[in-house]
């Protein structure tokens, strides 16, 4: 990596780096938080570019010393970490996925299977929190359709990190492998002859979408208010509170019901809404791109079954990256790391196959 045009990058974010944190000193910037937001999210990627590229420059001048010096073992042991270094590096700087940095909203809808779907979906819900646990984050149910037997019919989270993660430790760097459909192989609870029973729910991650990212005009929108329902269609409000918002240009469509006002509910709509629409506008761009890659991780079919979970089994497969393991019940609890990062690096590999 030592050749000219590599220099002249790193020259570029090495400057970058510095008037990023130039910017950041300046109290103009922070009277702007979504601005602020977005600069120290950049600011945060290229301190570890730039922290692990003089790592590397001073590992290579510490080695050619210690040679000087005559002391073989300690040139020896600097040379080892050079490739290291070097390949930390060379992650870092593949190009990410402009979302990267941000916040998730996380809908799992129960698919095949009713009442036992429904359940699963539950049982998904429930394995992303221990997991957003896991990596302090903050999740918020915005809206939920429940079943009659506990589970949701339809669940909305969001998953909110704490301050500026580190790049690729942002809750949408790793949850937006969970897209998809997930199969479910157990013997349901409504089962009276113990048969195993094979059902699905879907999962749609999106990006959480600031104000700033998507332009939405007011008579775009058409805003429906009905009474919120409860298990089996039951309302469970006396009140319009529930509100609809229809995205005319796109129709595309969300829904809140939770809150108990209609303000709150629309507010949660809203929020839903705009990330409905940076999504598909994200989807629309990646179809566009002349060099937009066909990774099997990263372009996940909503029909398509991603991952299986084996009750009988304790077995998870996911079906993209191959990953297999015998701890389901792990997993269930929130034990993702794994799995997830099989997902991320094979999307890595890709990544570093396309430069």
């Amino acid at each position: 990596m030592s050749d000219a045009p590599f220099e002249a990058r790193m020259d570029q974010l090495v400057a970058e780096h510095a008037e990023l944190e130039q910017r950041m000193a300046d109290p103009a910037l922070h009277a702007d938080p979504a601005q602020a937001k977005k600069v120290g999210q950049r600011y945060n990627e290229l301190t570890a570019v730039v922290r692990t590229y003089r790592d590397w420059q001073q590992t290579i001048d510490d080695a050619q010393a210690a040679r000087e010096l005559g002391m073989a073992d300690e040139a020896a042991e600097l040379d080892a970490r050079v490739p290291e270094l070097a390949e930390r590096l060379q992650r870092l700087l593949v190009p990410r996925d402009p979302s990267d940095g941000k916040d998730v909203i996380l809908e799992v809808k129960g698919g095949e299977g009713g009442e036992e779907a429904a359940l699963f979906a539950g049982d998904l819900l429930r394995m992303y929190q221990r997991y957003a646990e896991q990596h302090a984050w903050r999740t918020e149910i915005i809206d939920s359709t429940e079943s009659a037997l506990g589970g949701y019919k339809s669940v909305t989270v969001a998953v909110k990190a704490k301050g500026t993660p580190e790049p690729g430790e942002a809750p949408y760097a790793l949850l937006k492998f969970e897209g998809g459909v997930h199969r479910v192989q157990r013997v349901p609870v409504t089962e009276s002859q113990g048969r195993i029973h094979t059902s699905a729910a879907g999962v749609l991650v999106m990006p959480e979408a600031e104000e700033v990212d998507v332009e939405i005009h007011d008579n775009d929108l058409r805003i429906d208010v009905y009474r919120s329902s409860g298990p089996g269609g039951q309302s469970v409000n006396t009140t319009d509170s529930a509100v609809r918002i229809t995205h005319l240009p796109t129709g595309i469509v969300a829904s809140c019901q939770n809150e108990k006002s209609q303000l709150q509910n629309k507010e949660q709509a809203m929020r839903i809404l705009r990330s409905r629409l940076l999504e598909a506008a994200q989807a629309a761009a990646d179809a566009e791109a002349a060099d937009a890659r066909k990774s099997q991780v990263r372009t996940v079919d909503r029909s398509e079954r991603v991952r299986t979970y084996n009750f009988p089994e304790n077995r998870i497969s996911d079906h993209r990256s191959g990953f297999k393991a015998y701890n389901l019940d792990q997993v269930m609890d929130g034990a993702l790391d794994d799995v997830i990062g099989s997902l991320v690096e094979a999307d890595l590999a890709e990544r570093l196959g396309s430069i």
